[in-house]
């Protein structure tokens, strides 16, 4: 970055009220011109400048784009001019009402995707009730994965699959960095809104399909499949991909279901798997390239849920295509 340009970026009001908007959550151009009270070609020239800056970076999500300020940016100019903008907050008056002003309307739209969340929620209760009254509660499988998760350093954490986010906000604390991701706008859209308390950058929310993760190798520490790899059609491509984004010596947890006969749940919540026994999901794990599955079992419903840990070990034995 030239320090001259990312001088020039901050020398508009507006540019800064949008950055001390997106310190505070991801947006898309819509919400900050709502926000603003401006019009949405107005506000992606600033947001123009601010990106060719590096003081703020675009994520397309569908067709939907979010704008953030870069965690931890590269550029160590962008860093300090990002640190300076947020303690220029509580010395500036006239900066402060605006940006107050600001966080004020942006709650409005923080209550417009729990609104959303819950509409979402309240479509599908009936369908998820039923799935859950067949295995143990949603609070013990939680307690058992923590339980065999502690003591490891969990770093880059990966959950892919993450559904409505509870994975996320679980291990929000414990984890360095969170990257959740999901194939549906729809189960992003209700994460968003359910994670959305927790500090700007703390989990990175990602479209994208766990049989091609849009990752570099070896950018995760820990893979988490919390009930989704009963959806795999390949479920041997989707742990291959798994390992190659774990860096070595990272691990992969998988929360899913015992082998079972319940043939009604394809149809009825499109499982493509009906559950997994401990053979199968050992020679799964081993060609992917892991080895040595430290396995939990939660026997109290009529499915049974099963926690496997292994660390990524070994080259995988083959390369599976989806």
């Amino acid at each position: 970055m030239r320090t001259e340009t990312a001088f020039r970026a901050l020398a508009d009001p507006t540019r800064l009220r949008i950055l001390r908007l997106l310190d505070a959550m991801e947006l898309t151009v819509g919400e900050i011109a709502q926000v603003l009270g401006q019009s949405q070609p107005r506000v992606s020239r600033h947001i123009g400048v601010l990106c060719d800056a590096g003081l703020a970076e675009r994520r397309r999500e569908g067709s939907w784009v979010f704008l953030n300020t870069p965690a931890g940016a590269a550029d160590p100019v962008a860093r300090v001019l990002l640190r300076a903008l947020a303690e220029a907050e509580d010395h500036d008056a006239a900066l402060a009402a605006l940006c107050s002003a600001d966080r004020r309307r942006l709650a409005e739209i923080r209550a417009a995707r729990e609104a959303e969340a819950q509409a979402y929620f309240a479509a599908h209760a009936d369908d998820w009730d039923e799935l859950r009254r067949l295995h143990s509660s949603d609070a013990a499988i939680e307690a058992a994965l923590a339980r065999a998760l502690a003591g490891l350093p969990l770093g880059r954490l990966l959950d892919i699959g993450t559904g409505t986010g509870r994975m996320a906000e679980l291990f929000a604390e414990s984890a360095e960095h969170i990257v959740a991701l999901d194939r549906s706008l729809a189960m992003l859209r209700v994460a968003r809104a359910k994670l959305q308390h927790l500090p700007a950058g703390r989990v990175e929310l990602v479209q994208g399909d766990f049989t091609g993760l849009p990752f570099a190798d070896a950018s995760f520490d820990t893979v988490l499949f919390h009930q989704v790899l009963h959806f795999a059609a390949n479920p041997a491509a989707a742990l291959t991909e798994a390992a190659r984004v774990l860096r070595p010596g990272g691990r992969i947890a998988i929360v899913d279901f015992a082998a079972h006969q319940r043939e009604e749940l394809r149809e009825r919540h499109a499982h493509a798997r009906l559950g997994f026994a401990d053979s199968q999901m050992a020679e799964l794990l081993e060609e992917a390239g892991f080895a040595g599955a430290a396995t939990t079992a939660l026997e109290d419903g009529e499915l049974v849920v099963k926690i496997w840990i292994a660390p990524r070990a070994i080259e995988p034995k083959r390369n599976y295509v989806s």
